[in-house]
């Protein structure tokens, strides 16, 4: 009997394993690395062995604004209709990338809903004192790289929480337009 339950909670840690979430999954704040001001709050989630983002909420606008800036459509897509005239909030912004390792994604596209602009992006979650590039994450980090070419502008995103986009949806309501 001992022997059994032990090989049972083996298979439970085991089959919790399989099935955890990979650690760049969840809420992220973005920083503007100019200012050092939260743009927004974003939502990263695996679909389908692919890694999306949605900004959940948006700082500075209301929350219903329109990506206007954004061209009609932009090749691979994941969400079918015009991108210029989609909501910043609940559009998945950061799309199709792929999985190179456990915390580490890349060959997927960010479009930058406030220019229009689309990028290739690399996401690297850094635990607490991991380095990239010379900077050193202080707690769980993700570093996000927008891409040209060979080119790679970082900026390091900190985790954020339900509370944190209650806030931000109350200081910039939308409009209901």
């Amino acid at each position: 009997m001992k022997k059994l339950t032990a090989v049972l909670a083996a298979m439970f840690v085991m089959a919790t394993s399989l099935f955890a979430a990979d650690p760049a999954t969840g809420l992220w704040k973005s920083i503007d690395d100019k200012t050092g001001k939260i743009t927004a709050i974003w939502k990263i989630y695996e679909e389908n062995n692919m890694l999306f983002g949605t900004i959940a909420a948006v700082v500075d606008n209301p929350q219903d604004v329109i990506a206007s800036a954004c061209k009609k459509s932009y090749k691979n897509f994941p969400v079918a209709g015009n991108v210029n005239e989609m909501k910043t909030v609940g559009t998945p912004w950061i799309f199709n990338m792929q999985k190179e390792s456990e915390g580490n994604w890349s060959k997927g596209n960010i479009i930058d809903p406030g220019s229009g602009k689309m990028y290739g992006c690399v996401i690297k979650y850094l635990a607490a004192g991991q380095k990239n590039k010379g900077y050193t994450a202080k707690e769980p980090t993700l570093a996000m790289a927008g891409t040209v070419g060979p080119i790679k502008v970082f900026q390091y995103w900190v985790q954020a929480t339900e509370e944190d986009i209650a806030k931000v949806q109350a200081e910039f309501p939308a409009t209901g337009n």
